[in-house]
């Protein structure tokens, strides 16, 4: 129960005078703009901007600096300005297959068409501290020119982008408008393993918790299938109902808390899951949104957003209805969140433990746990409450653990007996 608190308008005004004051800092040393927070910091920005579902990397930035670097309340302060804004239309779904690649990898294949790209990665640092950072100020063009001089390098060692296009149309696997020049298509690795069906198909988990439902006995025609496959949820405008169907795990496990994913997919690989992994693909880079005109009858291309994606690819034993076979986990964020689409991926997996009638026995195969917990600003929300007045609540439980502590009647400890070696009980 919570209770009315009346008075501390000015302790209040005073909190949030301290607020700003601590956001400041020392206020001899310059003030850290947007700007460079959105320039410099472009990893926590595009966190904030998946788990905010708001891209926009300027408002994300200045989240990250209202709320002192605070990255769950980062994520609260873009999650409450996104409520505000209208939704005037909706666009097409983006084309990853026509992502303009800048980091492109796979743990499945060491030669993929198209080649593979490190791009810009941690992954092969020796996570020691650079202390020439200490040393930084102001703009430094010997760092663009390096990097001008890597991609340079780069090319020479590589196949060009025109020899790539001509060895992979030949294999039919590159595709490029004949009518202008635009970047390779880079497939996916699983399509190969789709095209010999050692890969379940795209559809075959979409939708099925809901027609799979007790509840829906109605025999399904094509017609309705085909429009249940082009109808996802929409969780910004209906809330979560268990089943959920896929569409709408996907949705959450994006905005999920990126801890909480990399907890729960780790746990899959340490005896809480059945899964073996491998990454099939890891891909970051841009893609173009798009948006239908009905009045003009064809799609208009808005901008360019930057997004990872990551197919996780599984052994399946199989089952009655399915044969052995790979099955697919999948990711997608906002920015360059490798690590987080990662883990979504694997936890996708792991939730279509039903689908696929597997033992529902893990933490992260049981839907309902997973998906009720994942939001950090429900999360954080929720424990925080726990700061506000709840003095009825306590009074009550006050004097009820003082009638139980008066009615308390202590129960004698008797110590049982020792035996000795001998056999004798000794008191």
């Amino acid at each position: 129960m919570y209770v009315a608190v009346k008075g501390g308008e000015a302790a209040i005004d005073n909190a949030h005078q301290l607020l700003a004051e601590k956001r400041r800092g020392d206020g001899s040393v310059k003030v850290l703009t947007v700007k460079q927070i959105q320039q410099q910091l472009p990893l926590v920005v595009d966190r904030v901007m998946t788990e905010g579902s708001l891209y926009d990397p300027q408002l994300a930035a200045l989240a990250i600096k209202q709320a002192m670097g605070d990255v769950v309340e980062a994520i609260f302060l873009l999650r409450a300005y996104r409520t505000t804004l209208p939704r005037f239309a909706y666009s097409e779904a983006i084309n990853t297959d026509e992502m303009r690649i800048e980091r492109r990898i796979s743990a499945t294949y060491k030669d993929i068409p198209g080649g593979q790209a490190l791009g810009p990665t941690f992954d092969y640092t020796h996570r020691l501290l650079d202390f020439s950072l200490l040393e930084e100020e102001g703009v430094d063009d010997e760092i663009k020119e390096g990097v001008e001089e890597t991609i340079n390098e780069g090319t020479k060692g590589n196949s060009t982008d025109d020899t790539i296009r001509k060895e992979a149309t030949a294999e039919n696997l590159i595709m490029e408008d004949s009518s202008q020049s635009c970047s390779p298509h880079y497939p996916r690795v699983t399509d190969f393993l789709r095209q010999d069906n050692l890969l379940q198909s795209h559809s075959s988990t979409l939708h099925s918790s809901k027609t799979n439902s007790s509840e829906n006995k109605t025999p399904v025609n094509d017609t309705q299938k085909s429009e249940a496959e082009n109808t996802c949820t929409d969780l910004t405008r209906e809330p979560l109902s268990y089943p959920a169907d896929r569409t709408a795990r996907l949705q959450a496990l994006t905005r999920a808390d990126e801890g909480y994913l990399l907890a729960l997919g780790y746990s899959t690989q340490r005896g809480y899951g059945r899964t073996h992994p491998f990454a099939g693909e890891i891909r970051m880079g841009y893609v173009t949104v798009s948006m239908m005109v009905e009045e003009l009858g064809f799609a208009i291309d808005l901008g360019e957003i930057c997004v990872t994606e990551c197919d996780m690819i599984n052994q399946f034993q199989g089952n009655q209805q399915q044969p052995p076979q790979f099955t697919q986990g999948y990711g997608i964020s906002f920015g360059f969140c490798e690590r987080k689409t990662m883990a979504m991926a694997l936890v996708d997996r792991s939730l279509q433990a039903k689908e696929l009638g597997e033992a529902i026995d893990t933490p992260a195969a049981q839907e309902e746990f997973v998906l009720s917990h994942c939001d950090n600003v429900e999360s954080s929300g929720f424990v925080s409450h726990l700061k506000l007045p709840h003095y009825v609540d306590f009074q009550s439980e006050l004097e009820l653990v003082r009638q139980m502590r008066a009615d308390y009647q202590p129960v004698p400890n008797e110590e049982p007996a020792v035996t000795t070696p001998s056999g004798v009980a000794n008191e």
